[in-house]
């Protein structure tokens, strides 16, 4: 997920933003191309499961704009990820992300194959998430196939929304949705809101998700906190609350800890929580190669013997 929320409240805390690498520029066109590699050593919580290379993400990312003049830009997205094949469970890449554009300046509108504007929303920092990235990515749907999605700013405020098509007949059938993503920035304090409605499939139930989420920078540490509840389809709803606290060691060294909970209205379900740890060193000269480590120890009512989650990496963007 891209986590705009918290990476506009703690710019200089996280780690550095990539630049794009430009490989061609003239004529009123501009093309762009980043990378995001990660690679890391991981012995996961479940004890069937021993110490392996973990690849996390294997991303090659690749950007298009036209100059239309009068403040209007074309654009067009084209992303691939590797991990998969890296992992040996799919021959070759991986599409991740596929859409054209237009850009009005304070307002764009694109289609295609991208993330949804729900996938905006949370707070939670972990390396490998425990228990999902936040109520959106662990029971709804993140990104789509057949996708419309538009985004504004107004002054402070930045709204995006996204809605899928049902595709009924198409090999894309399926994960109809409808998002939206609100976000406002007020000095120190940067406040989030966020709503899917969704369908599995053309006969399924709706299932309904909303989140709110606050960030707050502090100066010395900045804390985050989302809090969501899912439907999920009718049945039991479940609550998820994700909390953070970001801060600097030193000038390279960033360190994020971290608390997240899943609420089952269920007596059946078994509510399970899990809090996290990691450690990020950039180098100095190059801000974007840095090396990580973390730390997760999960529970839940079931009394599930878990070990802990220990892993550690490098990573490369630009």
């Amino acid at each position: 997920m891209k986590k705009l929320i918290l990476a506009a409240a703690i710019a200089g805390i996280t780690a550095g933003t990539a630049q794009a690498a430009t490989v061609y520029e003239g004529k009123g066109l501009k093309y762009d191309i980043k990378g995001d590699w990660q690679v890391q050593l991981r012995d996961n919580a479940s004890k069937t499961k021993d110490l392996e290379v973990e690849f996390d993400d294997l991303e090659l990312k690749n950007r298009v704009q036209y100059d239309l003049g009068n403040g209007l830009t074309a654009f067009g997205q084209l992303d691939f990820g590797f991990k998969d094949a890296a992992e040996s469970k799919q021959d070759g890449d991986s599409l991740e992300e596929a859409y054209l554009g237009l850009d009005f300046g304070s307002a764009s509108v694109q289609v295609g194959k991208m993330d949804k504007a729900a996938d905006d929303f949370g707070v939670e920092q972990a390396y490998e998430s425990p228990l999902g990235e936040d109520i959106f990515d662990e029971f709804g749907t993140g990104s789509g196939d057949d996708v419309i999605r538009a985004d504004a700013s107004f002054g402070a405020v930045r709204v995006a929304a996204s809605h899928e098509l049902e595709a009924e007949g198409e090999d894309s059938e399926g994960n109809e949705s409808s998002d939206i993503y609100v976000e406002a920035g007020f000095d120190a304090l940067t406040l989030g809101a966020a709503y899917q409605t969704f369908k599995s499939t053309p006969t399924a139930k709706s299932t309904d998700i909303w989140g709110v989420s606050a960030v707050f920078d502090a100066g010395f540490a900045t804390f985050g906190a989302d809090y969501g509840v899912s439907d999920q389809a009718g049945t039991s709803d479940v609550a998820m609350l994700d909390i953070v606290a970001t801060f600097k060691a030193t000038k390279q060294i960033k360190i994020a800890v971290g608390y997240v909970e899943h609420d089952y209205d269920d007596a059946a379900a078994n509510s399970e929580e899990a809090i996290y740890a990691n450690l990020t060193y950039k180098f100095p000269e190059q801000k974007n190669v840095s090396m990580f480590a973390e730390i997760t120890n999960r529970d839940d009512d079931a009394n599930t013997d878990y070990e802990l989650d220990v892993l550690a990496g490098m990573r490369i963007k630009f």
